[in-house]
């Protein structure tokens, strides 16, 4: 018999992680369009503050536009922490979430290369960034058929994780959690023909030294080298939340032609800046992305 994977965890997680699951459970008892917005409420008003985080925001926001007005800089720290709230407990609605995902139609430019991937089962790699709700577009494609897998990093916190990698694996698998095992998954799944969305706008150490916001940035080629590597298409693609705050466009931007790993890389993060410029408090400005 197989024995149980030993939890390993500060009692301060253990408490952390209690107070989160108190916090989701009360929240999913709700109405789908009362929790989402409640739950910005409370990441805006109440966690962030605790968090820390207007410190960061202000910190990457003046780093990389400095000429930006203090009014839009306030905003900016009231709604960026409320789309990541909304984010968070869109992922813990399951199937509701899935079912209005599945609703949203595909947008933009890239559609036709997706669609041709798809039917010449020719490996895809959609990039995506944390911006808006990015498992909105694993929710829409994985109901259409496309097999789409999804890289995540584990949280440090082993209770968080656990249910965490459950609401995420609800929305669609495979997953592929990052070090060496998954990492070989992730490759099979990819020379098989199969499609992986991943979220390569996080500081890499190992990195090389490209621009995001004019601000040299760490960052990864992983996504660039295994494009090329395995021949597969890579295009941009992002779930943008609209006014309502509860429905999204999914937009297929135009694949990235085949370069060097740099110049590909690059372009993924002028696309993502692109975007974020239009919609900047739908990114996650949190993110410690410049050092």
């Amino acid at each position: 018999m197989k024995k149980a994977k030993k939890t390993n965890g500060t009692f301060s997680q253990w408490l952390t992680n209690l107070a989160i699951r108190g916090l989701l459970a009360f929240l999913l008892a709700l109405p789908y369009h009362w929790r989402v917005p409640l739950c910005g409420w409370v990441i805006s008003r109440i966690v962030s503050p605790i968090a820390r985080w207007p410190q960061r925001i202000r910190a990457n926001l003046q780093l990389t536009q400095p000429d930006l007005p203090d009014a839009e800089i306030k905003r900016m720290i009231r709604n960026v922490p409320d789309n990541i709230g909304r984010t968070v407990i869109e992922i813990y609605s399951g199937q509701e979430f899935i079912d209005r995902a599945n609703r949203l139609p595909l947008t933009g430019p890239g559609v036709a290369a997706l669609e041709e991937a798809l039917a010449a089962k020719r490996p895809a790699i959609l990039a995506t960034g944390h911006f808006g709700n990015y498992d909105a577009v694993r929710a829409a494609l994985i109901q259409r058929g496309y097999p789409l897998g999804a890289l995540y990093r584990p949280m440090s916190n082993p209770w968080f994780n656990s249910h965490y990698v459950g609401a995420i694996g609800t929305i669609g698998r495979p997953l592929f959690e990052q070090g060496r095992r998954g990492m070989a998954e992730m490759l099979k799944h990819l020379k098989s023909g199969g499609m992986l969305g991943i979220l390569p706008d996080q500081r890499m150490n190992t990195g090389v030294p490209l621009h995001f916001f004019g601000v040299e940035a760490k960052t990864a080629l992983s996504t660039a080298d295994m494009a090329l590597k395995y021949n597969a298409v890579l295009i941009p693609t992002y779930a943008i939340r609209q006014e309502d705050g509860l429905s999204f466009q999914i937009v297929v931007d135009a694949p990235i032609p085949p370069g060097t790993p740099e110049e590909m890389s690059q372009a993924l993060n002028d696309s993502l800046e692109a975007l974020i410029r239009k919609h900047p408090e739908q990114w996650l400005w949190v993110h410690r992305r410049w050092r």
